[in-house]
């Protein structure tokens, strides 16, 4: 592991980097930010968020928890959420998981880990809705992995039914949210098929994205 100073001197390169493939890089930087994308995704240190979908610092607004949960008392969540609809005006909103998450799999286990098992409650909530359909699996790995696609569909719900996403599709906003899910192995995301425009898709686009993942998902590989 680096120590600080390797830290610090990372960091004089890549701006120097940056500099040299931009001159005028941090310039624009400075100036108020204009993401399009509000990206809900997990802690983990391995699912960078700007890398993995080839956007630069200011494009893409980030909010990241264990395991990528959306909870209507989280107020650091909705904040980030208020923010970047009101203020920001993003347009699109995407919730995206990824393959092998240790917080879905220890919710899934029932271990206990300390003071996260209060927060990773709202992921066994999720898996007791789907206990058939989990226990129908043939493996830990494909019920795993199974969790973490439903978690993603049922956390980007709970981003429909916030009253700031609801608010802002009544004023007639074009706001879209969007179901995905990343890949460690290979690096690539997939589309959940949850994508939804207006408050009244809701219901159906929740019926077809769990229907389409059941069928195709990754769980089933």
């Amino acid at each position: 592991m680096p120590a600080r100073p390797q830290l610090f001197a990372n960091n004089r390169a890549w701006a120097a980097k940056m500099k040299a493939q931009d001159p005028q890089f941090f310039i624009k930087l400075t100036r108020q930010q204009h993401p399009r994308y509000l990206w809900i995704g997990c802690s983990d240190s391995r699912v960078p968020a700007n890398e993995i979908v080839g956007l630069m610092p200011g494009e893409l607004f980030v909010h990241r928890n264990v395991a990528n949960v959306v909870v209507h008392t989280d107020l650091n969540c909705l904040s980030v959420l208020q923010y970047a609809i009101d203020v920001l005006k993003v347009d699109r909103i995407i919730v995206c998981g990824h393959y092998g998450c240790g917080g879905v799999a220890a919710a899934l286990r029932d271990e206990s880990l300390g003071l996260i098992d209060n927060w990773l409650l709202h992921i066994r909530d999720v898996a007791r809705k789907h206990q058939g359909q989990l226990a129908a699996l043939p493996s830990e790995v494909a019920r795993v992995d199974r969790l973490v696609e439903l978690n993603v569909i049922e956390q980007a719900v709970n981003v429909c039914d916030t009253t700031i996403v609801k608010n802002a599709w009544a004023s007639g906003r074009d706001l879209a949210v969007m179901g995905w899910v990343y890949s460690l192995h290979d690096g690539l995301l997939r589309d959940l098929s949850f994508s939804v425009h207006r408050a009244d898709e809701v219901a159906a686009a929740y019926r077809a994205a769990i229907s389409a993942t059941q069928v195709n998902g990754r769980h089933g590989a």
